[in-house]
């Protein structure tokens, strides 16, 4: 497990965020059998009262345990405050909100901590089917008690992709179908743990969309970078992301150098 090997300097926040986001899925899983009130933001994308109440007790669970850390949500006003942070809580309350009130498995719950722009530890609750993955920088990725990897194979035939029609198209040899129903913490996730060789998603993308997502890859031995290449830095002005590429280190490579000749 997991736990198993946090260094000292990590083991309580750890617990705190693992034992917080597992009860953060309990309260989905309660409120997924309601009737949640929904409505939708400026933006155009839902948000339900269940986002809201997770949302509520993370930050109260969270912050509480640790005031002079930061706080960045998808469903929380962002405040310039987290910018004179050194740690930052990362959280998605509900990624998959559209999944979460059409009844189906695919939503999840995810947060991280950073430090000084980057995850230090991470953790990501798929309630259906009860798949909790978790990781901590130098100690791997692990999906409940297994040790998770990324399958990287070479070139494209074959590939599993995660991403749009418009990330289809850009690389050749591969068939899959557009995949935009699955939020990207959870084509993360499935990168990391092999079930899936190759997420991509052009245009900006939220921090709370990718933070405890790219900890989960990296960690599993996959790389993770925008989609220009260039790292992933957090607790910024702007929390946002240029795109992303997760996969194997090999396939990374190719779909990079595909990319730079496409866009």
């Amino acid at each position: 497990m997991l736990e198993n090997n946090i260094p000292d300097h990590l083991k309580a926040d750890c617990a705190l965020l693992f034992q917080a986001v597992r009860e953060a899925g309990a309260i989905g899983q309660a409120l997924a059998k309601q009737a949640v009130k929904r409505w939708s933001k400026p933006d155009g994308s839902t948000v339900t009262e269940a986002d809201i109440t997770i949302d509520s007790f993370l930050n109260e669970r969270l912050m509480a345990a640790r005031p002079d850390y930061g706080w960045l949500s998808e469903e929380t006003p962002d405040t310039p405050d987290r910018l004179t942070k050194q740690r930052l809580w990362i959280v998605d309350p509900i990624d998959g909100t559209n999944s979460f009130v059409n009844g189906t498995q695919g939503w999840c719950i995810g947060a991280a901590l950073t430090e000084n722009g980057k995850p230090i530890l991470a953790a990501l609750f798929q309630p259906v089917p009860n798949l909790f993955y978790a990781a901590a920088v130098g100690c791997g990725t692990f999906c409940n008690d297994d040790a998770a990897h990324p399958y990287d194979g070479g070139g494209f035939a074959g590939a599993r992709l995660l991403g749009t029609g418009r990330a289809l198209k850009i690389l050749p040899g591969i068939s899959a179908e557009p995949s935009p129903q699955i939020p990207l913490l959870l084509r993360l996730a499935h990168v990391a743990s092999g079930k899936a060789d190759i997420a991509l998603s052009l245009g900006m993308r939220n921090d709370w969309d990718l933070a405890a997502g790219d900890l989960l890859v990296r960690e599993a031995g996959g790389i993770v970078t925008q989609s220009d290449g260039l790292p992933m830095v957090y607790n910024q002005p702007l929390a946002k992301q240029n795109g992303l590429l997760a996969a194997g280190k090999n396939r990374h490579r190719a779909v990079l150098a595909q990319l730079e000749k496409n866009l």
